[in-house]
């Protein structure tokens, strides 16, 4: 049976690959260069017939056609119109020496996959060289052969200007990074010149607002230069700032009569004229060959119009800029220049939400915990940073926060919110509130900040926001966690044993959908050198495979992590090691080593609660105060303050009574637990009063103190300084 697939099986670039291997010549290849004679017959040999009409319908021809091999050598081509003048498609000559340098590797690289794969590859914008060093823009498309023949087909189209024009618009406008912008625009730009590079006001590359440039404080920098090779030393590249008295010419030159307009300096004797200074030249002048340049402000209108920087377009003084050209020019920096501006908006925005971001990453750890984070933001083109946060802070009764969280979507109003419920679950956890209360009160917080509609329609939305949220105790050496709908935390073990907590799953943070229900508080033993990752689902999430196993891959890594091993090191690799390629979300990373306090720091009492158990307290204190070496003034204020706590726990609650006494670094700290649910207030009392002093010694004494919640009564803890 006759394997040949029909036509009606055929794909449409089989049949564009079919068309194009007939209008290649079969009798072998001959110069790409070839001319076809007056009359418009082709010269012989190249198997090509003009139709009637020729010498027009050459002109207008921009059509040209190469076959390869599968050792990407030319077999055949049809290079033979006018436009296509100086390509030397030769037989049996590698394609690549039709490339300018810089570009063979991609461009090679897309040739093997068409090969491999059998997908096309089609309308790519691309440069090829002439025999005597010009560069053609073309829109090439690789086809694989036709059957029954081997290799690939390329198609070139010659780019006309016009054509140009919408292509260039079109691909300027798909990044939202202002380098990658202005490089867009440069290489729209190359068309018409041998070299092409935009400098931008240097508020506009940071992001700031532009509403005018005093003459004398003008400062440009290069955000893009093509064709990309090595320059000659001192010439201006992209990065670099502009020296001072080029900013200022530059500017002067568009905007003669504080109307910015394009001017055209026509050849290297009148740039030198214009620059007057060798410094300048070398700084500017990209080379003997390209001499006259023509510069295009970058207008965006307005009230009055604002440069933000100029487009510079260098060419061979034998080739002048035509009227025609310099109109096209203008017209394609016209229809981009807003692009550029969105470019600056979103890099204000970008930096905006990063500076935000940075402020909210944990600072250090302390004496009890070592912490280290990591934020990789998204690519500009994912529209930006926003929803992730992570922090860690210190509570006043020696336990340090953990929280992880995600907003949904990015931007600043994404990342407006993640600042507003990060310190939020600060304040509640410094004032005493347990985890799964505090996401009580968020849970409320995203239904008042926005709903579902408004949220999305701005691109991100406050409900549906995850949190995860843990307290670590470093005397018990234990850890309470509580989640609202975000992916659980990764625990190493001492012994190296890594997995992510078993944890309840519950739905995000105003998630109206779901049945309303009470958040679960998870207690976990963390002895000392145990190890936990907290993150956001950038880091574990990858369309490929499920997410659990993304979450067993970071057990894997964070399981290598040595205790020695400095942990901002440690981060940076779990990073690397996981982060996607092409990231599209954010990447959030904490990790935390406890330490906890040890067993001779610490020391723990309870005591029914009898008219004696102040004294009792006192005497304990006394004699481990003692032994700790403690100085008199110091004994006497701890062993008074806990005399106080003691004495309203007796009165003012049921037993029994904990006491606890932690050495701290450069203080002390004192708690006393209770089974009431009062919460003390401090008061000034009376003249004659006989009570009601106790709180304001206690106040006087310390250097802070406070209350927090447990699940049978209370804790008031104080801070004495040693």
């Amino acid at each position: 049976m006759d394997s040949t697939p029909s036509s009606s099986s055929s794909s449409p670039f089989d049949m564009v690959s079919s068309a194009l291997g007939r209008y290649v010549p079969r009798g072998g290849a001959e110069p790409a260069a070839g001319r076809a004679d007056a009359d418009g017959r082709g010269e012989p040999g190249t198997g090509l017939r003009v139709p009637d009409g020729s010498v027009a319908g050459r002109q207008d021809q921009i059509l040209g056609v190469i076959n390869l091999d599968r050792d990407l050598r030319v077999i055949r081509s049809n290079l033979d119109a006018p436009v296509f003048a100086g390509l030397d498609a030769v037989a049996g000559s590698p394609f690549v020496d039709l490339l300018p340098p810089g570009d063979v590797p991609t461009v090679t690289r897309r040739l093997r996959q068409v090969l491999e794969t059998g997908e096309a590859h089609v309308a790519r914008i691309q440069r090829l060289r002439r025999r005597d060093g010009s560069e053609l823009v073309v829109s090439l498309s690789i086809l694989p052969a036709a059957v029954p023949q081997e290799g690939l087909t390329v198609s070139v189209i010659a780019m006309a200007k016009r054509l140009h024009l919408y292509a260039a618009e079109t691909a300027i406008g798909t990044s939202l990074d202002i380098g990658e912008t202005a490089q867009s625009l440069a290489e729209s730009l190359l068309a018409w010149g041998d070299v092409a590079a935009v400098d931008l006001d240097f508020t506009v590359w940071t992001g700031e607002g532009v509403t005018g440039q005093a003459q004398g404080r003008i400062r440009l920098r290069r955000a893009a230069l093509v064709p990309n090779r090595a320059w000659p030393e001192g010439y201006v590249t992209p990065g670099d700032d502009l020296p001072g008295d080029a900013s200022r010419l530059l500017a002067q030159a568009v905007r003669r009569d504080d109307a910015p307009q394009a001017i055209v300096i026509p050849d290297r004797k009148a740039v030198e004229r214009v620059l007057g200074s060798p410094q300048l030249i070398r700084a500017l002048v990209p080379g003997d060959p390209s001499a006259g340049v023509a510069c295009i402000p970058l207008v965006l209108d307005g009230a009055p119009p604002v440069v933000l920087g100029l487009a510079e377009i260098w060419r061979r003084a034998d080739s002048p800029f035509r009227d025609s050209e310099l109109f096209d020019l203008q017209e394609l920096v016209a229809r981009t220049v807003h692009h550029v501006d969105l470019a600056r908006q979103h890099q204000r925005e970008h930096k905006q939400v990063l500076a935000l971001q940075r402020r909210l990453l944990p600072r250090m750890g302390g004496n009890t915990i070592e912490i280290a984070s990591v934020y990789q933001p998204a690519t500009p083109d994912s529209a930006g940073v926003g929803g992730d946060w992570v922090n860690s802070f210190p509570l006043p009764d020696g336990r340090t926060a953990l929280v992880v969280g995600d907003v949904v979507g990015h931007g600043l109003g994404a990342a407006a919110t993640m600042g507003q419920l990060s310190m939020e679950a600060r304040a509640l956890l410094s004032a005493g509130l347990a985890p799964d209360e505090v996401l009580e009160h968020l849970d409320e917080t995203v239904t008042l900040l926005d709903d579902t509609e408004s949220g999305l329609a701005a691109g991100y939305s406050a409900l549906g926001s995850t949190c995860c949220i843990a307290l670590y105790d470093p005397v018990s050496h234990s850890m309470a966690l509580s989640s609202a709908g975000h992916l659980p935390p990764v625990l190493v073990s001492p012994d190296g044993r890594a997995g992510p907590l078993a944890i309840r799953p519950h739905p995000g943070l105003g998630a109206e959908f779901a049945l309303r229900e009470p958040f679960d508080v998870h207690t976990f033993d963390v002895p000392s050198g145990s190890l936990l990752a907290l993150y956001t689902d950038g880091l574990v999430e990858d369309p490929s495979v499920a997410i659990d196993d993304g979450i067993g891959r970071l057990a894997d890594v964070v399981s290598t992590v040595h205790p020695w091993d400095a942990l901002p090191q440690a981060a940076r690799h779990v990073v690397s090691a996981l982060a996607p390629p092409h990231q599209r979300d954010d990447v959030t990373l904490l990790l935390a080593r406890m330490i906890g306090y040890r067993k001779g720091d610490t020391a723990t009492w309870r005591l029914p609660a009898r008219t004696d158990a102040p004294a009792r307290a006192r005497a304990l204190l006394a004699a481990l105060l003692r032994q700790w070496h403690a100085r008199d003034g110091t004994r006497d204020n701890v062993l008074l303050l806990v005399s106080e706590l003691v004495t309203n726990a007796v009165r003012f609650a049921t037993g029994p009574i904990t006491v606890r006494l932690i050495r701290a670094g450069h203080s002390l700290l004192c708690e006393v637990g209770d089974t009431g649910n009062g919460r003390p207030r401090l008061r000034r009392g009376g003249l004659y009063d006989d009570g009601g002093r106790g709180l304001y010694v206690v106040h006087r004494l310390t250097t802070r103190w406070g209350v927090r919640w447990t699940d049978t009564g209370k804790v008031v803890w104080a801070e004495v300084a040693r």
